[in-house]
């Protein structure tokens, strides 16, 4: 489990390629460094990864073809930085929300408005999912827990304040990007569980 809270960003110094199959060398924080052991988890953009190999400074991580396929770490090149986050602990603060580590697909920046002291970005989201995206509720863009600030037609916004621009690649992202969504598990249930009931009750007897 992730909190949310993204702890630095990560630089992909190496890819190895293979057939549907990539390894990715990253050079985490120090800070992340303490206690790190093979088999750990850690999130890339919001995607939870397994720690495959340690030497110094440098992780190694291998990605499937459905996670290559499905997030946007399978666009990634030498040289690039990942949101990072190790996995919560018992007795970890939960500053963010809950989060599995789990993407569920991409979204596109659509929008980026800028004002002196925050930043608010636009997200075209596929439309199956936009009904699990409520107004105030929270959701996972590229690992961060966030708030929704609104929601209109096929797309969802929220509010960066300055912190979350300079520790995250939030503060990086242009409109056309591709960031990872992961939905917030509780709402998706509350909403699935609704839609079911009512179906249910509009069935004749």
């Amino acid at each position: 489990m992730f909190t949310g809270i993204v702890q630095g960003m990560a630089t992909v110094v190496a890819i190895e390629e293979k057939n549907d199959f990539r390894t990715h060398y990253v050079v985490l924080p120090p800070a992340l460094l303490p206690g790190l052991q093979i088999g750990a988890s850690v999130a890339h953009n919001g995607c939870c990864l397994t720690v495959t190999r340690i030497e110094g400074e440098v992780v190694y991580f291998d990605l499937m073809a459905e996670t290559l396929r499905l997030t946007n770490l399978g666009a990634l090149k030498v040289g690039d930085a990942v949101n990072v986050e190790r996995a919560a602990r018992f007795g970890d603060d939960i500053g963010g929300h809950a989060m599995s580590g789990h993407i569920m697909c991409t979204a596109v920046v659509s929008e980026v408005l800028i004002t002196p002291d925050n930043r608010t970005l636009w997200f075209r989201l596929p439309a199956d999912l936009l009904r699990y995206v409520l107004k105030k509720g929270y959701i996972g863009v590229d690992g961060c827990s966030l708030t929704i600030g609104d929601v209109r037609d096929d797309c969802f916004c929220v509010h960066l304040i300055p912190e979350t621009l300079q520790r995250t690649l939030l503060g990086r992202r242009q409109v056309g990007d591709v960031v990872n969504i992961e939905i917030d598990p509780q709402t998706q249930a509350i909403v699935d569980t609704v839609e079911r009931v009512l179906a249910a009750r509009s069935q004749p007897v």
